[in-house]
């Protein structure tokens, strides 16, 4: 494993539940549970096939699902500091033959990607829009991350339908005060819904983000809405699937 050089302001982090490393600036961007429970939530080609992430940020969706799939990884990333990190990660995991880095808007995707070619499609895509009440005075980095600037869900579920295999699979991780723009917006592009997740800060609070996979020209039955995910216990504790999942068995 080759260590990179670190630029200002960056350190190395670890998800305890594997080997994977990556380089993480608070300036910049960190990841934080919603890229590592997305990293877990869909189902995943097992050797081979195709898999992007979009909004890849510093690359920790893609780095993360990696130890769930020996298929190709493309991280697509706008930014060109956030992508930067994402390559660097990669080489400090010595992942370079099975992930790498497009650094372009992800609505060019058709012009590094053939259409219908891709197995899964994650996606960890800005939450919020952007109207007359948004705070933006957050920095570049996290302002393109967390509000529909550079791209939005319409742009995202187009690019879905349109690299995605027949029956390929659509995973994001999103607010539930979405839901309902989300589903319209997948059964737009002939995106069937199949599994919901919601995840709940602690058990006696309302759910803070949600967990969907949709299924390419899919059959609109068999919905399936999972057990909620609880992240902490009431003390603060992580709950039992919550430590499985950062520090393992």
């Amino acid at each position: 494993m080759q260590k990179p050089e670190l630029q200002t302001g960056e350190r190395i982090d670890q998800l305890f539940s594997s080997n994977i490393q990556i380089i993480q600036n608070r300036q910049v961007f960190s990841y934080s549970i919603d890229s590592v429970l997305l990293s877990r939530f869909p189902k995943l080609p097992l050797k081979k096939g195709v898999v992007v992430d979009l909004c890849s940020g510093n690359g920790a969706v893609g780095l993360f699902a990696s130890t769930r799939t020996k298929a190709q990884i493309i991280q697509v990333e706008l930014q060109e500091r956030l992508a930067d990190m994402n390559r660097r990660s990669i080489q400090l995991n010595a992942l370079e033959d099975q992930l790498h880095v497009i650094q372009d808007d992800l609505a060019n995707l058709t012009n590094h990607i053939p259409r219908s070619h891709v197995d899964t499609i994650l996606c960890n895509p800005p939450y919020f829009k952007v109207d007359k009440t948004s705070n933006l005075n957050d920095s570049e980095h996290y302002l393109l991350a967390r509000h529909e600037i550079a791209t939005n869900l319409d742009q995202i579920c187009q690019v879905a339908q349109q690299v995605l295999k027949s029956n390929g699979h659509l995973a994001m991780v999103h607010r539930p005060d979405r839901f309902f723009d989300i589903l319209d917006t997948l059964r737009n592009y002939k995106l069937a819904p199949k599994r919901i997740q919601f995840v709940y800060p602690k058990a006696s609070k309302e759910a803070n983000m949600l967990l969907i996979e949709a299924i390419k020209d899919g059959s609109t039955d068999g919905l399936k809405i999972l057990p909620p995910l609880i992240v902490h216990e009431e003390n603060g504790d992580y709950t039992p699937a919550i430590r499985e999942i950062y520090y393992g068995k």
